[in-house]
């Protein structure tokens, strides 16, 4: 996914670095569980940073994974996008080829232990750099949920901003071979954010304000590897909240002193368990 702007938060981020190390306390999976599942029961304000990990369980291809689409196609950024008509194809071209797998998917187990922590009361804030929709679809709240990436469940027009349901720009697309334009005449894209292109100032200061005030942050199914976005559970951490990740493979923050524990393994498996732990 896109780079966007700079790291947003370079003054506790260096604070943050300046941290003795602590030796990682050795439990086994079961043990970390019940351990997370005591921090949820104690928070009040968690904050989730949830990334394409979350997802695959519904059908959403990991773009990075094997086979994903940045192994077969070399990604369209935002300015060719906007000055070729050729780039504009291919765009729209990528985006089809995914279009039906995004449009069909279905939440999981993560999304609706998500919404239970919400209902629970415990639920500060969705970060996600996910573009499926998959939480809004499971119940989270609009005001608790920050897609720092934007989403497929819109389009939106370069110039007035005007957004709508892609569906019939999609058949447009498929039966005419021609990216499809807004009424004023503008470029119809999908509404989220590709390489080149800034992320939004708003969503930014929303996940910032997110991260400062969160007790507990716990990262899902992220690499933690694309920034500003991986800034932010760094962010949460260097103001004292626990930072908890949970994630089969290597992330970006594995050797991160901020992190309190770190949880390798399936996110499907382990994450609904600690929350029908701390809510039981």
């Amino acid at each position: 996914m896109p780079d966007g702007t700079g790291d947003p938060l370079p003054q506790e981020l260096s604070r943050r670095k300046t941290a003795a190390p602590q030796a990682p306390e050795k439990l086994s999976q079961s043990q970390q569980v019940q351990k997370l599942a005591q921090l949820l029961r104690t928070s009040q304000m968690a904050l989730l940073f949830t990334g394409a990990g979350i997802s695959t369980g519904s059908g959403i291809p990991d773009f990075r994974g094997p086979g994903g689409v940045w192994t077969r196609r070399q990604p369209v950024y935002y300015q060719d996008f906007m000055s070729s008509e050729a780039a504009r194809i291919e765009h729209w071209d990528y985006k089809l080829e995914g279009h039906d797998a995004f449009r069909d998917a279905q939440p999981n187990a993560i999304h609706h232990a998500i919404v239970q922590l919400e209902h629970a009361g415990k639920l500060h804030a969705v970060i996600t750099q996910n573009i499926d929709g998959l939480h809004t679809l499971a119940g989270t709240s609009r005001e608790l949920l920050v897609e720092l990436h934007g989403t497929n469940a819109l389009v939106e027009c370069q110039t007035c901003r005007w957004r709508g349901d892609p569906e019939p720009h999609f058949e447009f697309f498929r039966v005419h071979r021609r990216p499809p334009l807004c009424d004023c005449g503008g470029f119809l894209k999908p509404a989220t954010i590709s390489f080149g292109q800034n992320l939004d100032p708003k969503e930014l200061d929303r996940a910032t304000r997110a991260a400062r005030a969160a007790d507990l942050v716990i990262a899902l199914g992220s690499t933690l590897s694309v920034y500003p976005a991986a800034s932010f559970p760094l962010l949460a951490a260097a103001r004292g909240a626990p930072y908890i990740i949970i994630n089969r493979g290597a992330t970006g923050h594995d050797d991160e002193t901020a992190v309190s524990m770190r949880i390798e393994g399936e996110v499907g498996e382990i994450f609904p368990a600690a929350v029908q732990g701390a809510l039981r």
